[in-house]
């Protein structure tokens, strides 16, 4: 706490900090209600749910259908596309309403983060409780979880015309976007910390910032994974298909392709990455402790590695159990979980901010 403006009158700077705290919950009761949409969002994917609503409507959509009428309208728009008349054709309306209400709350957890993003904000800003520093980035947030949103209905699109799912590259980008924005608001949450250990070196702060990445990009190969349903087929562990590196990994022309649409080949660079991220943090936590020893770094760096180690366990359960909804959820749950320490483990690498004055929040 020492580093973060001394110069700051005393009565000025317990208002400062107290408005960093208030920031700080709002940011974590913010992120809480993400990590619960996703989670969500999660479910809505396995139950099949997610075409249940064929059309986007982002005011009028909150009020669900109110009588027997509206839901056999919302039903008929249902059996008009191909996951209805390929998948669940002979479907009852009391069947629908299951699936319906999934992605109902799906949307409207939606577009609640939004309000819960939107309306403190604008009470924060109007009563100068924001340092000048946060309000571009709150302001992108907001923006990030707009382009969320159209993005999420990009996806439905996708699979109400020809196919029966929505398409795995949308999939991937809906859940990577979803992520992007959960670490956008740890990091500023983080940031509006104390921090009780001096800022790391260069090198280790490059390092924890690249595990995130990693992070990232396994969140994106996972997405591909649900979309083309790789979970489902190649259920062993350590050896896919009987061998270590199997066949047919190449078998779709152009060659790249495969790495987006071949399920065999999605599943095993998933797994790879998985075992190239437990090496990288593995490195990341013995490379800390030899230049940090007995440091908070060094130790959030090995409690980062078990966590990484903890979510491949549980991959290797969801793959072994065939991608029951009830293990994929705890794999996407967890997932979460690591990417929200990996991006509070990097931001604390670079210590606090300054304090600003009354002037400079008030600008």
């Amino acid at each position: 706490m020492t580093a973060i403006a001394s110069s700051l009158p005393l009565a000025e700077r317990d208002r400062a900090l107290r408005n960093r705290t208030l920031v700080r919950a709002w940011l974590y009761i913010v992120l809480l209600t993400l990590f619960a949409l996703v989670v969500v969002g999660g479910a809505t994917r396995m139950t099949g749910s997610g075409l249940s609503i064929t059309e986007w409507k982002p005011i009028h959509g909150v009020i669900p259908p109110l009588n027997q009428a509206e839901w056999q309208e919302e039903f008929e728009k249902y059996q008009q596309i191909p996951q209805y008349e390929q998948i669940n054709k002979g479907m009852t309306l009391d069947e629908f309403k299951g699936i319906f209400w999934w992605e109902w709350a799906h949307r409207l957890l939606a577009r609640g983060v939004g309000f819960l993003v939107a309306i403190p904000l604008a009470f924060f800003w109007i009563a100068g409780r924001l340092e000048s520093r946060l309000k571009l980035r709150l302001v992108g947030l907001l923006a990030l979880g707009g382009l969320q949103g159209a993005i999420g209905w990009w996806m439905v699109a996708s699979g109400l015309a020809e196919r029966v799912s929505v398409s795995q590259y949308r999939l991937a980008t809906h859940l990577t976007l979803a992520c992007i924005i959960v670490v956008a608001t740890a990091y500023i949450a983080r940031g509006l910390a104390p921090h009780s250990e001096a800022p790391a070196d260069r090198s280790v702060r490059r390092f924890a910032g690249f595990i995130l990445f990693l992070l990232l990009v396994q969140v994106y190969l996972g997405g591909l994974v649900a979309g083309l349903h790789a979970g489902l087929s190649y259920n062993t562990w350590p050896l896919m298909d009987g061998a270590i590196v199997p066949g047919d990994l190449l078998v779709i022309d152009p060659a790249w392709r495969n790495f987006f649409e071949n399920p065999k080949t999605v599943q095993f660079v998933h797994r790879m990455a998985a075992y190239t991220l437990l090496v990288v943090a593995f490195w990341h936590a013995v490379a800390t402790m030899r230049s940090l020893p007995s440091s908070t770094h060094a130790r959030r760096a090995w409690v980062l590695l078990a966590l990484v180690l903890g979510q491949a366990a549980i991959g290797v359960g969801t793959l072994l159990a065939q991608a029951h909804m009830h293990w994929a959820l705890l794999h996407q749950g967890f997932a979460l979980v690591v990417l929200i320490f990996a991006t509070a483990h990097w931001r604390g690498t670079m210590g606090s901010f300054p304090l600003e004055g009354a002037a400079a929040v008030r600008r």
